[in-house]
């Protein structure tokens, strides 16, 4: 039995039965209804009250209820009164009925329809090989009258039905279609949607391609090797111009913009249940300052949905979070060990059993805004339902722990609140972060939730959502998290981003034609801004300072008069493109921060130019990894705020 029916008696049986029910919660019914309080006067308070809760913690729950929108049951399992074995072991001796708080992953069948019970957890059949099989069930208390009627007039049932506990179900429908669930989470995008995925790294044609434009540029090298540089140096130095440009449009816009919180206050209408996900590994360390940061989000708790998606083999970080006695909206998912071992392939898994209408995002190390999911919550009730994503801003605390760390938060300083929200005023697509983006759960699911196979899943999945017709905007109240203090944890988070972005560059240009009428000529150009052309300028930054050079060692040694326009116009290009660009992420860095953050950067931002050069490092290392191993994820690792690395 699956759809949570129990075993209805003849309407004469039920009768009967529920006089006798009704004669175990008489007195406590009779109370109840003596409340000047109408909620406590209805089955499930009275369900309650024979169970032996008293009036006032009903009371108590009938008002979170209502405020709610929630069940009094629901109030009572997430208020810390009671424990769910120690509820539903009382139900199971109120009812007669054996309790069971184990089930045994092997005794289920696996199908594709079990996979219900990890939205609605309420019964599931119990196979034994030796005996009779058992359904177990999670009797709800608004309607323990009919069951008990049911069993009074039915006795038989007793020999089949067992009381067990939602997690209990979950847990063991967890492990019954593990394997069959971590496939689905592996393929499903590329069977649905090939040309999203990034599992085939370069496709024929782009490889066709690639070979020959490769092939006429050393022809071309070889046969006119002056003219052919001057093409490229014209070229390159546009495109980063190009870039820049953008960059210059967030800055004057930051100054041009007036942005304000959005006033925050209980809508009309119930709250919807909202999921959080976070996918952890190796996080042992920082698991109790993410569940703290967790519990300080302001949503009623019986509607939310948190899940820590861990792989199955991390076992430190599985222990971690059982020791600090998890709240009831918290679950702990366990991937299974399987290739590739990636973010989003984890995202992907747990994504089938999320419950919310809306879903957000958090990394191992962060530490969101109280009132972000209510800010997120209302920014979607009053947006069109092509508004699917919302980015919040990630800003830096450890600013002051090194010259990195600094320029990482100035970096972050202008993405987040300066360039980002600039392309949501336009409509255009946004490369989002990994962390802190909030989602309509249906849209991104028909999206196919995040490809396993790309290492910048989010990157990708804001391209895609555009492509599908939906659009992405910004939030205000802002998630804390760390950048890296050392070169080598910030290399290995980079150059991983940079492989990401050339995996989502190559998937959207396997068909350009095709990309441009989806997305529109705009927002494709921008596409080919913030992907290619920062991958380009990131690439070739080492050449244009080299370009520099050979331009000023050029003008010192010939005559001004015989200095030929086009290279002195070059050598302006190129001069603005390095200066223009050091300025303008200062001035985009430091307009979007608060006096107290740049106070913690100091004179740290004159490590720029060697940041940058560290930056093209790390983009010539994603080149190389993305031929040896595309889908290897470089583990960034984390320590709690305020402990720095090794302490």
């Amino acid at each position: 039995m699956y759809a949570g029916e129990y075993p209805a008696a003849s309407p004469r049986a039920q009768d009967g039965a529920r006089t006798n029910f009704a004669r175990i919660v008489s007195d406590s019914e009779e109370e109840a209804s003596s409340s000047h309080d109408p909620d406590i006067g209805n089955s499930e308070a009275a369900a309650l009250a024979a169970l032996g809760f008293s009036k006032p913690l009903l009371a108590s729950l009938a008002k979170k209820a209502r405020q709610n929108g929630t069940s009094l049951e629901a109030e009572l399992l997430n208020s810390g009164e009671v424990g769910e074995n120690a509820y539903y072991g009382a139900v199971a001796r109120f009812l007669r009925l054996p309790f069971i708080d184990v089930i045994d992953p092997q005794s289920l069948p696996d199908t594709p329809f079990i996979d219900t019970q990890l939205l609605h957890p309420n019964q599931v059949r119990i196979t034994y090989r030796y005996r009779a099989p058992q359904v177990a069930i999670v009797p709800e208390a608004m309607r323990l009258a009919d069951l008990a009627a049911t069993l009074a007039a039915m006795p038989m049932l007793r020999r089949n039905l067992v009381v067990t506990t939602p997690s209990a179900i979950r847990q063991a429908v967890w492990k019954a279609g593990a394997g069959r669930r971590v496939r689905h989470a592996v393929t499903d995008l590329f069977d649905r949607f090939p040309q999203f995925s990034a599992r085939i790294v370069l496709a024929g044609r782009q490889g066709f391609y690639a070979g020959l434009g490769f092939a006429v540029l050393l022809s071309a090298l070889v046969v006119i090797p002056i003219e052919t540089l001057g093409i490229l140096h014209v070229t390159l130095s546009l495109i980063y111009l190009a870039s820049l440009l953008l960059r210059l449009a967030a800055l004057t816009a930051q100054h041009f913009t007036e942005r304000s919180y959005a006033y925050i206050h209980d809508p009309e209408e119930p709250l919807p249940r909202y999921t959080i996900m976070v996918a952890l590994y190796r996080e042992a360390d920082v698991a109790r300052q993410l569940v703290g940061s967790l519990r300080r989000i302001d949503w009623p708790r019986p509607l939310l949905d948190i899940k820590l998606v861990c792989e199955a083999d991390d076992h430190a970080t599985i222990a971690a979070l059982r020791a600090l006695h998890l709240d009831p909206h918290f679950e702990i998912v366990e991937v299974p060990p399987s290739g590739p071992r990636t973010k989003p392939k984890a995202l992907t898994y747990a994504l089938s059993a999320a419950r919310g209408e809306f879903l957000a995002i958090y990394d191992a190390e962060d530490r969101p805004h109280p009132q972000q999911l209510r800010e997120a919550y209302r920014h979607f009730r009053n947006s069109p339902d092509r508004v699917a994503c919302l980015q919040a801003p990630l800003i830096i605390t450890n600013a002051q722990e090194s010259w990195i760390s600094a320029l990482f938060s100035l970096e972050y300083a202008g993405l987040f609140r300066g360039l980002l929200p600039m392309l949501a005023r336009w409509g255009m697509p946004l490369p989002l972060g990994g962390t802190s983006n909030h989602f309509r759960t249906a849209a991104l699911r028909t999206a196919g939730g995040w490809d396993p196979f790309n290492v910048t899943e989010d990157a990708d999945l804001g391209m895609r959502l555009y492509r599908l017709g939906y659009r992405a905007e910004t939030l205000m109240r802002q998630t804390l998290e760390d950048a890296p203090t050392a070169m080598r944890v910030w290399m290995g988070q980079r150059s991983r981003w940079f492989k990401g972005w050339l995996q989502t560059w190559l998937v959207l240009m396997r068909a350009p034609r095709r990309l441009m009428r989806e997305m529109g000529a705009g927002a494709f150009c921008i596409f080919q801004l913030m992907i290619g052309g920062m991958l380009m300028s990131s690439l070739l930054h080492p050449l244009i300072l080299v370009f520099v050079a050979m331009g000023a060692y050029a003008m010192t040694e010939a005559p001004t008069e015989d200095i030929p326009t086009g290279m002195l116009s070059l050598f302006i290009i190129d001069l603005v493109n390095i200066l223009g660009s050091y300025a303008i992420f200062l001035a985009l860095g430091m307009g979007s921060m608060i006096s107290h953050e740049k106070r913690m950067i100091g004179r740290r931002w004159a490590g720029l130019p060697l940041y940058w050069l560290m930056t093209s490092a790390a983009a010539w290392l994603a080149v190389v990894e993305l031929h040896s191993k595309p889908f290897f994820w470089n583990k960034t690792s984390h320590v709690p705020t305020g402990r720095k690395p090794g302490v």
